[in-house]
């Protein structure tokens, strides 16, 4: 009995520390509410999904004009977060293309990248399951003022996205990282006040990225 009650209370701590997807409801009814209205099941999709760097992208449509994009970005969101909602977010557009953002707000919850990366293949076996065609483009996590502190953990979740993304030839990593730094130093200019989130001109870097895996 002395071992049955810690257990229960860690347990229970477990429990009390769990993140519940079931709190981004609104924003994904709001998604497919807006998609709902301008979605055209009959031309092809590209969804871009993640948090809120995805989220916050608010021309990724008219930078890919000749494009379907379906933008179901929620912010705040983690891995397990889009797993839960995957559904709603991406399967039920049937995409062509899937471009995936997630990672940023893990490592900053202290998950390993181990485990981000577990959830990550299951969103892939998901999507496969639906479509074995459809291309997947994991997008690396990006470097921040806010989260600078954290660089190494990110760097190394990055390589894991790589090494991934070598498994599978309709799996692509896009790096954003790279790009966002001036030599070693981070790129400052290209974020808003809250030093996370990004700015036109961090999205221009974004696009630049993103531009071959889309039209390709």
């Amino acid at each position: 009995m002395k071992y049955i009650l810690p257990f229960l209370l860690f347990f229970v701590s477990l429990l009390g520390t769990a993140q519940d997807p079931l709190r981004f409801k609104e924003q994904v009814d709001a998604i497919e509410k807006k998609y709902d209205a301008l979605w055209d099941p009959s031309k092809e999709t590209i969804v871009f999904t993640g948090s809120s760097s995805i989220r916050m992208w608010k021309d990724v449509q008219e930078r890919f004009p000749n494009h379907q994009i379906i933008n179901s970005g929620f912010g705040g969101s983690q891995a397990s977060d889009l797993l839960y909602f995957l559904e709603n977010l991406v399967l039920r557009y049937g995409p062509k293309k899937v471009f995936i953002y997630e990672g940023d707000n893990d490592i900053s919850a202290k998950k390993r990248p181990n485990e981000i990366i577990d959830t990550t293949q299951e969103i892939i076996a998901l999507v496969r399951a639906q479509n074995p065609s459809t291309q997947i483009v994991l997008i690396s996590a990006k470097p921040s003022i806010a989260r600078w502190k954290l660089k190494g953990k990110y760097k190394r979740l990055n390589r894991k996205f790589k090494r991934l993304s070598k498994k599978d030839s309709l799996l692509d990593y896009a790096d954003v990282w790279t790009p966002m730094l001036d030599g070693r130093k981070l790129k400052r200019d290209i974020f808003i006040e809250d030093g996370l989130h990004m700015n036109t001109k961090g999205y221009d870097i974004w696009f630049k990225v993103m531009q071959a895996f889309v039209e390709n």
